[in-house]
């Protein structure tokens, strides 16, 4: 499907001259204080880290760009009314959700209020791409000089998080009549999405410094003709003594290690990996389909950016391996939104994760992949507005986001926007909670991820999982994982290596904080302000602003999925993966939903508001974990002997309760890891921002709601269960 066959043109580029670009600088400024009469500012529309951020110059003024004037709805006020009530039991409008004419009817700008914004846009040298569904925005195409001259801004490119983003040095500037119809204007910055994924590392951190074991290598690959049990569901196998020695001659210092071991992939075998028929007899999905939920009916929007030029073969191989219905013409549609992919792609991981997984957990529903043609904050949003805008789906999937406090507030609010209206049209959009825990990890204050931050979107964060031989559940804990180095080919660590390692990923979550963000006037510096409010869902929550995530599902990826994907030059070119991630649990929750909308009858919309108040049984509450057989150990030095708890071998803190595991990792002789599971905050000391596991602000699991899984994690036949009709009275 192509909502829009417009194609993109590549540009020109040619030199920029210095002059030109103080000229133009210079111009502007001097301008601003006569335009003021004539027109408006659009606040909030300048990311915060321009006044920061390490200037590398002005962009290309040649280079072509596109960008999207988000016009203001009408009766916001009402509209805000309207969701509230739409999810509130009491009221008379409960689940009454619209069809997209009286949204359009009551909300959305009218075409002579997007003709205005058109014709501002096309008098400056800017051509029109396409109105938005509803007349909610207007999308053009022209250069940067063309764009800076038209909003009276510079594009600078700036240098954030390793990264070269382009964004404008100001508040935009609209002048004449279509002033007071502009909300926002999207594109002005090149920001973009990130996939929160993980790989099971595959290769040891180095001794000093690094992040250790957060890579996206291939964990396994091997033949697609080698299904369940290929891999096998048993992801702790035990536990053992591991003795290690400087230079595994028997010099000091000698090192002995105790405790639980992880059964990862070794010279042997594939290791644990969870497929579709462990984790469908765990949670109890084989119940549902046996009383045919299956989400038949249903059809779950996935939204990946790109493309994959094999997705439909490789979930096809997926599916047959464990008896799952086929993906054809009648159950499975791509929609390239805004316009065609010019960057489609094998191996596109994020894809084969989101179509496999939510396939695997609802197997009967149709999948609409839409597909923007860049991660781009303009066109992942026009897709997922038009996706929400046109029906394409009643479940939406995003496995992305972006640090809440890195976004521009414009970009938060059109999110915003977009989940309320897919809330009021009877859609969820979920979206994953992020997998660096509060982002501190990232040598950032700490912060969510945008757009689970939504009041109107359900936030899905992660856990891990440990299953018992017959696949019932063995033991589950917040997602969150630490790593210290015992020894490393014939170097041992005296004292066990913390320090360099250290936490390596877990659930993101906590209280959105950077919604409402202001400038200083005189430095021009944009400051946090505020969160998005606590939404009623969430009354009994501390605190004021809305807290993350609303619930999870599996995402460690040290307990993680097996997908099948394609990989060129591979002999055979499928193979076997293992990943984690909320990218993971978002999928699996969104086919969830599905079920349950289909047990239903009836569209139960934003997923959210429900997970405060499921009847008991239906969720299994996440709380701290431990084990006997966490790692302990004691090394042999010149010094002695020095025995470590399990506690000391993960950093000494004292935060509360976990699980360890001794990793051996097969293709270094003499090379092993502890792993420690439900620490979501770092258990070693000296990383800077990163919150320390015994800080009050790290994120935990506890009774009830936390911030690490939210109400906790599906037990997914009673869940859908819970939101089947009642049956009806006898009759008399």
């Amino acid at each position: 499907m192509n909502l829009n066959t417009e194609a993109h043109f590549a540009p020109s580029f040619r030199p920029r001259k210095l002059w030109l670009s103080v000229l133009l600088v210079t111009l502007i400024a001097t301008a601003l204080p006569v335009l003021a009469a004539s027109g408006q500012f659009i606040p909030h529309n300048t990311p915060r880290y321009v006044s920061t951020a390490k200037n590398l110059g002005t962009e290309n003024p040649s280079k072509t760009i596109e960008v999207s004037v988000w016009l203001n709805p009408h009766n916001r006020g009402q509209m805000d009314e309207l969701a509230r009530q739409l999810y509130d039991p009491t009221s008379p409008k409960y689940r009454h959700f619209l069809k997209r004419w009286q949204i359009a009817s009551r909300f959305a700008p009218t075409p002579e209020e997007a003709k205005t914004v058109r014709e501002f846009l096309e008098a400056r040298n800017l051509k029109l791409v396409k109105i938005g569904p509803s007349n909610f925005f207007v999308r053009v195409r022209g250069t940067v000089g063309d764009v800076e001259s038209a909003f009276h801004v510079v594009l600078n490119n700036y240098q954030v998080r390793g990264k070269v983003v382009r964004a404008n040095d100001r508040a935009p500037f609209v002048e004449g009549p279509a002033a007071v119809l502009v909300h926002s204007i999207s594109g002005l910055d090149s920001g973009e999405y990130e996939h929160p994924l993980m790989a099971r590392g595959s290769l040891p951190g180095p001794k000093t410094g690094g992040a250790g074991l957060h890579t996206s290598s291939v964990a396994h690959s091997s033949s697609a003709a080698l299904p369940d049990p290929f891999f096998t569901t048993n992801c702790f196998n035990g536990t053992e003594t591991d003795v290690f020695s400087n230079n595994a001659n028997g010099s000091l210092p000698i090192a002995t290690y105790k405790g639980n071991v992880l059964n990862l992939e070794s010279l042997t075998t594939a290791g644990c990996a969870y497929t579709p028929p462990p984790i469908q007899a765990a949670y109890n999905l084989t119940g549902l389909y046996a009383a045919g939920h299956d989400g038949t009916g249903q059809t779950i929007g996935i939204i990946d950016w790109c493309g994959s030029l094999t997705i439909q073969s490789d979930a096809n191989a997926f599916s047959a391996a464990f008896g799952l219905p086929a993906l054809t013409n009648s159950n499975f549609a791509i929609s390239y939104i805004p316009a065609p992919s010019l960057c489609e792609a094998t191996d596109q991981v994020e894809i084969n994760i989101d179509v496999e997984w939510a396939h695997a957990v609802a197997p009967g529903a149709n999948i609409n992949l839409i597909v923007p043609p860049s991660a781009s904050f303009l066109d992942v949003d026009d897709a997922e507005f038009t996706a929400v805008t046109y029906g394409l789906a009643n479940v939406i999937s995003g496995s992305y986001g972006s640090p809440e406090s890195f976004t521009p507030e414009n970009i938060l609010d059109t999110e915003n926007l977009i989940a309320e209206i897919a809330s009021i049209a009877g859609i969820s959009t979920n979206f994953s909670s992020g997998d660096s825990g509060d982002y501190s990890f990232d040598f950032i204050p700490p912060t969510v991820s945008a757009p689970a931050d939504s009041p109107w979107a359900t936030a899905v964060g992660g856990i891990t999982l440990a299953l018992n031989p017959d696949n019932s559940i063995a033991w589950q804990a917040g997602w969150g994982n630490n790593q210290t180095l015992l020894a490393e080919t014939g170097f041992v660590a005296d004292p066990p290596s913390n320090d360099a390692f250290g936490f390596i990923g877990g659930s993101g979550g906590g209280a959105s904080n950077c919604a409402s963000q202001s400038v200083d006037p005189t430095t021009g510096v944009i400051t946090c302000l505020a969160g998005f409010p606590k939404p009623s869902y969430q009354k009994k929550l501390p605190g004021k602003y809305r807290q993350l995530p609303d619930v999870s599902w599996l995402a460690d990826p040290y307990t993680g999925v097996a997908i099948l994907i394609s990989v060129p030059g591979n002999v055979p070119e499928q193979v076997w993966q293992v990943w984690g991630g909320t990218s993971v649990a978002a999928p699996m929750f969104s086919g969830l939903w599905a079920i349950a909308n289909q047990e239903a009858g009836a569209p139960l919309g934003n997923a959210a508001p429900y997970m405060y108040s499921l009847p008991a049984g239906t969720v299994y509450d996440i709380v701290p974990v431990s084990s006997k057989n966490n790692v302990k150990g004691s090394i042999v030095d010149s010094n002695g002997t020095t025995a470590y708890t399990p506690a000391a071998i993960m950093g000494g803190d004292s935060a509360g309760a976990f699980v360890s595991a001794i990793w051996d990792y097969a293709f270094l002789q003499d090379t092993a890891l502890v792993i420690s599971f439900g620490t979501d905050c770092s258990q070693a000391n000296g990383f800077g921002f990163i919150t320390q596991c015994n800080s009050p602000t790290a994120l935990h699991t506890k009774v009830g709601w936390d911030n690490v899984t939210g109400v906790g994690v599906p037990n997914a036949k009673a869940f859908a269960d819970s939101f089947a009709p009642p049956p009806p009275p006898p009759a008399n």
